[in-house]
């Protein structure tokens, strides 16, 4: 059985302040997808497992973004970025090929304030993004797993009709999400607990929103369909602190 955990930590230098370590190390990720890691590698004092083999892909700006991904498993090839200048320059991807896999770990854009981005985010990343893993997928299956900043469906946050047009729930977002699914992958989590209710990942640090499960399930682990005999387990841990989001999983047999 091969573990698979991704997490927005939203900063690993505040995430390695706040038992980053312990709650890894009890987790016992088989691979690990961080997303918004916001450092370069000399900037973090972590000493990883020496059987993990580490990829980092910080952003070109200080202190934003940036992905990283750890793996016990054998890697055949790396890759980082979709391959186009206009997505690459922030650290949104990373690509590790595996025997039997591909896996990717993917911050998506976030369509911010006002909607400034959303017309980037939805008709420019979302739509090269599928197509990048899509490519992928002609060779073997594909894992891609992040923040991918959309709460697909009503049930996937606690106030759907007063965040209707609001950044990762407007028409566009969602639409985008659907073409996912649409194109083949399967959203692991809802594959195994399609009508679970009040389960999210993200929560925001006002209003004791934590505290209150008042939150977004806006963490995916999406896999080619077919994975989906393989998919054992699909998890998500509120339990686990350090971030506003918490981590999310799944097993692979």
């Amino acid at each position: 059985m091969t573990k698979l955990i991704s997490w927005n930590v939203n900063g690993l230098r505040a995430a390695l302040k706040k038992d980053f370590a312990a709650s890894m190390e009890a987790a016992a990720p088989d691979i690990l997808c961080l997303q918004e890691i916001k450092a370069q590698p000399a900037q973090v004092d972590y000493r990883w497992p020496e059987d993990m083999t580490v990829f980092w892909n910080p952003a070109l700006k200080p202190g934003y973004s940036g992905t990283l991904l750890a793996t016990r498993l054998p890697v055949i090839s790396q890759r980082n970025g979709i391959g186009m200048e206009k997505h690459d320059r922030e650290g949104r991807v990373i690509t590790v090929e595996h025997p039997e896999y591909f896996v990717v770990t993917v911050y998506t854009p976030n369509s911010q304030n006002e909607l400034r981005r959303l017309p980037y985010r939805t008709e420019e990343w979302d739509r090269d993004f599928l197509a990048y893993v899509k490519e992928l997928e002609q060779d073997k299956p594909v894992i891609f797993c992040g923040d991918l900043n959309v709460a697909h469906k009503e049930i996937d946050l606690a106030n759907p009709a007063s965040n209707h047009r609001n950044p990762g729930f407007t028409d566009e977002e969602r639409t985008g999400f659907e073409n996912i699914l649409e194109a083949g992958f399967v959203d692991s989590f809802r594959a195994l607990h399609p009508d679970k209710a009040e389960q999210y990942t993200w929560w925001s640090y006002r209003t004791r929103a934590r505290e209150r499960n008042v939150g977004w399930r806006i963490d995916y682990v999406c896999i080619s369909q077919s994975l989906r005999p393989r998919l054992h387990d699909a998890f998500i841990r509120p339990d686990i602190h350090g971030s506003d989001h918490c981590p999310v999983g799944v097993e692979i047999s």
